[in-house]
C-alpha cells in the first residue's frame, strides 16, 4: 500500500463514514471507495462492513489498523520535524481568544501542533471584548481567533471558523424568555449590556447595536470589563446580551434563558492576523484551525 492509501484507509477507520473521510482528506468520496477496493483485493479480504446506513471495521481490518498506526504517526512526526526545520517552525507562537468555543479549537490545534513541530511553543491567552484588537496590533499576539470581519487598521482577516446562529440571553422571567423565537426588533424590549472601552462602532453595530433595524431605540443597561461579568448581570435582571446559541452550552445558569433570534446576520468567528505578516509557524497552525474547525462532529 502507498502512504496515501495507508492515509485514507486509517481515516476511514477513524470516522466510519466515507463523506467525512473524504472531506478530511480533500478527496472524492469515490476516490476513498477506490482504494479500499484496492487494498481488500491486494489483501484478499473485506477491511470494512458496509451496509445503506453504517460502516464498520472487519477482525482484519481492526488488524491492519492496529499494526499500520503506529508506524503510520511515526512516519508523519518524521516528515513534520523535517517541515519544521525547512521552515523555521521553531520559537513561541502566541494565540489570543474571545470565546470558550474558540479557546477550545486554539488548544485542540495547540495539542496537534506541539506533537508536529516539537520546537516550537504554543501560548494561549484570552482576550476582553474591551480591546478586542490591542494586544494583536502591538504585536503581542502571532493570531487571534475571534469575531470576524475586523473593522480596524493594522489588523487582517483570515479564513472563517464558525459561521454561528445568534441568541439573546435574557432573565428567566423576562417576558421574552417565554418566547420560541425573538427578533432584532426585540431588542427596544430590554436593557442591552454593552462593554467599557474603546469598541469600533461598525462591530457595535454589528453585535451589539443602539437601534433596532426600524429605528427603534435600544435602552442602555450596564456596562461590563470582563465577559464574566455578563451571565450575572443578565441574572440579575439588569439587561440583556446578544450571543452565539452555543453560548448556551457555556453560560448556562439559573435566572437566564436563551432565545433563538428567527432574523439578522450569523455570529462569524475566524482568524485574525497582523497586517504586516504571517510567519511559517503562524501559517502552520492556520492550517491545522482550518482542518479542525471543518471536521465533522466538532459542534
Amino acid at each position: 500500500m502507498e502512504f496515501r492509501d495507508i492515509e485514507i484507509f486509517l481515516a476511514l477507520a477513524e470516522e466510519l463514514h466515507f463523506g467525512r473521510t473524504a472531506e478530511r482528506l480533500h478527496v472524492t468520496p469515490s476516490r476513498v471507495s477506490h482504494v479500499i477496493k484496492k487494498a481488500e483485493r491486494r489483501i484478499g479480504g473485506p477491511l470494512f462492513e458496509r451496509t445503506s446506513r453504517t460502516v464498520s471495521l472487519t477482525p482484519l481490518g481492526e488488524r491492519l489498523r492496529d499494526g499500520l498506526q503506529p508506524a503510520h504517526v511515526q512516519i508523519q512526526q518524521a516528515v513534520d520535524r523535517a517541515v519544521a526545520e525547512a521552515r523555521g517552525i521553531t520559537g513561541t507562537l502566541t494565540i489570543g481568544y474571545t470565546t470558550p468555543w474558540c479557546a477550545d479549537l486554539a488548544l485542540q490545534a495547540a495539542e496537534v501542533f506541539r506533537d508536529r513541530y516539537a520546537d516550537c511553543t504554543v501560548r494561549i491567552q484570552e482576550i476582553q471584548f474591551h480591546d478586542p484588537y490591542g494586544p494583536l496590533r502591538r504585536g503581542e499576539l502571532d493570531l487571534q481567533i475571534a469575531e470576524v470581519p475586523a473593522p480596524v487598521p493594522g489588523v487582517t482577516d483570515g479564513p472563517v471558523l464558525f459561521r454561528e446562529p445568534r441568541a439573546l440571553m435574557v432573565p428567566a422571567d423576562h417576558p421574552l424568555a417565554a418566547r420560541d423565537t425573538v427578533s432584532l426588533e426585540d431588542l427596544a424590549e430590554a436593557p442591552m449590556i454593552k462593554p467599557r472601552g474603546e469598541v469600533p462602532k461598525i462591530l457595535m453595530d454589528l453585535h451589539l447595536p443602539a437601534h433596532t433595524p426600524m429605528g427603534s431605540p435600544v435602552p442602555a443597561g450596564p456596562t461590563f470589563s470582563f465577559w464574566a461579568e455578563v451571565p450575572a448581570l443578565v441574572a440579575a435582571g439588569l439587561g440583556v446580551s446578544v450571543v452565539a446559541c452555543r453560548a448556551a452550552r457555556f453560560h448556562s445558569r439559573p435566572g437566564i434563558a436563551f432565545v433563538p433570534f428567527q432574523d439578522g446576520p450569523t455570529l462569524d468567528y475566524g482568524v485574525l492576523w497582523p497586517a504586516t505578516g504571517q510567519t511559517p509557524s503562524a501559517l502552520a497552525y492556520v492550517d491545522l484551525l482550518v482542518d479542525l474547525a471543518y471536521k465533522p462532529g466538532d459542534d
